[in-house]
């Protein structure tokens, strides 16, 4: 009992457990070098293990979801009804997805539309942490077979370590199959720079994670616990920091996942590209969470026509894309809110012609772009922040209908913006690299006494140990 107890504790990246968990994994896969085969049967059982430390419970969903997408791919090449297997194999997932996420949410919002009691037919079920993650990412894989795009695999490991590959697996980024799988049928050779730069991503996401985004989330809670009491500054305040508390959680997660992959030999696709740094909101979309915007720009926007029938078309298209996108974040009315309000940013940009307007790294010269760009992100992650519509509402009013004098200041807020400012100086002289702390150019004292200071503000500033943002996800 005491052995199980310990086992369903969650292991966060940020997370002792993961600590021991990571090398431990990484010395038995590289004493097996050489051996492809058994290295996928590690990894394999070190995801499962992984995931199961969350919940044993949720094993049995993804062994389903894994095995349904692997079956379904070789009866599309050999089946003469590969649109049947394929559109069975969507409905599945997307049925035990609905389930586990959707179905309280319709049904106690039809209730509420007509004022029905409903309690009766309310499911009492957990939601899968990263259910909607691997749910997509096994969809690609069928989807992708039936378009020819790559061959369906028989190998059944290298298919399940494909789907549950613990650094990405509860939170991206969400992977497809052509990128990943043939990375699991290929031999890996240890290289020590690919090792080195996954241990600076992963640094650097415990950076923004523990320093950054936990740091925030104590000033932010409060003040969306009590903003009716608050000046509009510290409200202004608040959601600033949540835009920041929002791109380190997310972004941390996705560098910590990036480093840990390259540390067994294989490259995961960038999340985040600097997003804060955007000159037009077309352009934060093409940089913020790039792995589940071009799934639903592959698998739902062109299918759907893209751009291909005419203006009309093509803004229900982008609508609906964004619609879907804030309904994946979460069964709530905000998040379809906050896809709305997303989608009118982008149509007109979109009418414009200006959605490919800016390349290349930022300049000084379009600061005002940018500073203006992140207004209006900010305003669309207060009501994603909200917990109902209602709420948001709230938020804005206290926002500008409260005097502006000072904000409230908290113990840890200086530090907050020293660090947040700290954030944004980096990225700015580091915008034209991979990632920001891609600095093996660095001559070897600079970038080693880059490593100390920020181990040192890990452990000197960390806040408690909290779950990520994106995992109710």
């Amino acid at each position: 009992m005491v052995f199980w107890g310990f086992f369903r504790h969650i292991m966060l990246f940020n997370s002792i457990e993961y600590a021991f968990f990571l090398p431990i994994v990484f010395v038995l896969y590289w004493l097996l070098s050489g051996r492809y085969k058994i290295q996928n049967i590690l990894l394999l059982v070190s995801s499962y293990l992984f995931y199961g430390w969350w919940d044993w419970r949720f094993l049995v969903l993804i062994a389903f979801t894994s095995f349904c997408s692997w079956g379904s791919g070789l009866m599309i090449q050999n089946s003469k009804r590969s649109k049947g297997w394929l559109a069975a194999n969507i409905v599945v997932n997307l049925l035990i997805l609905a389930l586990f996420k959707y179905y309280n949410f319709f049904i106690t919002s039809f209730a509420d539309l007509f004022h029905l009691q409903c309690n009766s037919l309310l499911l009492n079920i957990v939601l899968p942490v990263g259910i909607s993650f691997y749910t997509f990412q096994a969809l690609s894989y069928s989807i992708d077979v039936y378009r020819h795009k790559i061959e369906p695999t028989r190998d059944i490991i290298v298919f399940f370590t494909y789907v549950s590959f613990f650094p990405q697996l509860v939170a991206g980024p969400i992977e497809r199959a052509t990128n990943l799988l043939p990375q699991f049928l290929a031999p890996r050779c240890f290289n020590c720079e690919e090792a080195f730069d996954g241990l600076r991503r992963i640094l650097w996401g415990l950076f923004k994670k523990i320093v950054i985004a936990d740091n925030c989330a104590m000033y932010v809670d409060y003040v969306w616990q009590t903003y009716s009491y608050h000046n509009g500054s510290t409200v202004l305040l608040a959601a600033i920091l949540f835009s920041f508390q929002i791109y380190c959680d997310f972004s941390g997660y996705s560098d910590i996942a990036i480093g840990s992959a390259r540390l067994f030999g294989i490259r995961l696709k960038d999340n985040f590209r600097m997003p804060y740094l955007s000159r037009s909101v077309a352009e934060f979309w093409k940089r913020w969470h790039i792995s589940l915007n071009t799934w639903f720009v592959d698998y739902v926007y062109i299918p759907l026509g893209g751009s291909r029938h005419g203006q009309y078309r093509t803004i229900v298209n982008t609508f609906a894309i964004f619609l879907l996108s804030g309904l994946w974040h979460g069964a709530n009315w905000t998040f379809v809110l906050w896809g709305v309000y997303s989608a009118f940013l982008f149509v007109p940009l979109m009418l414009l012609g200006k959605t490919k307007k800016y390349h290349g790294v930022p300049k000084w010269q379009e600061l005002p772009q940018i500073i203006l760009t992140f207004c209006l992100v900010a305003i669309g992650w207060i009501i994603f922040r909200a917990p109902n519509i209602e709420n948001a509402w709230e938020f804005f009013t206290a926002l500008f209908n409260h005097p502006f004098t000072a904000p409230m200041m908290r113990v840890g807020l200086k530090r907050i913006l020293v660090m947040v400012s700290l954030l944004i100086v980096v990225e700015w002289f580091m915008r034209h690299r991979e990632h920001a702390l891609d600095i093996a150019h660095f001559p070897a004292v600079i970038r080693y006494l880059i490593y100390y200071a920020l181990i040192l503000l890990i452990l000197e500033y960390g806040a408690d140990s909290q779950s990520f943002i994106y995992f109710q996800f």
